[in-house]
């Protein structure tokens, strides 16, 4: 379920010490929360059992972000990445995310966590420029190419710079 609520311009800022955490089923339905993104999402707790995570979506994250995301954890591979997220009440905070792959004893993907903490402000910086040329490359291609198109262009951004998307987010 995405979240239906206007975006304000109101921040959220996140203290060092907040660490917020999920984890998912394999389809993005969270199963578990703790207080602190409870706190911060302004949701209690039965708002956010058994709901598609995109309930904290931003328009202002390019759809390509996601499926750069997707495709990492379907590659059972870790994902680093910065999160434009928004509030219950329309507000918005900033996060760093470390999604992993959640394995049961047999080895097999079984869902993902998600740990998300304060980033730096210059990495959001950066990172909103970036987003904001995704979205335009996702309003030029259309719904239907958009987040290929975004992901696309991220790729050739980066490549142009010499690195890749990992080194990129983690040297912000």
């Amino acid at each position: 379920m995405k979240n239906k609520t206007q975006p304000t311009q109101q921040e959220i800022q996140l203290a060092p010490q907040d660490i917020i955490v999920s984890k998912t089923d394999l389809s993005g339905r969270i199963t578990y929360a703790n207080r602190a993104f409870m706190r911060i999402a302004n949701f209690p707790e039965r708002d956010l059992l058994n709901v598609q995570h995109n309930i904290v979506r931003h328009p202002d994250m390019p759809r390509g972000a996601f499926k750069l995301l997707w495709d990492t954890l379907k590659a059972e591979r870790e994902f680093f990445g910065y999160v434009k997220n928004m509030t219950s009440e329309g507000s918005y905070y900033w996060v760093f995310a470390n999604v992993t792959p959640d394995y049961d004893a047999r080895g097999k993907v079984v869902g993902y966590f998600s740990v998300r903490r304060k980033p730096k402000p210059s990495a959001i910086q950066t990172m909103q420029a970036v987003y904001q040329e995704m979205l335009d490359v996702e309003r030029r291609a259309g719904p239907a190419e958009a987040p290929n198109a975004s992901v696309a262009f991220l790729v050739d951004k980066l490549k142009s710079l010499g690195t890749s998307y990992d080194r990129f987010i983690l040297s912000l």
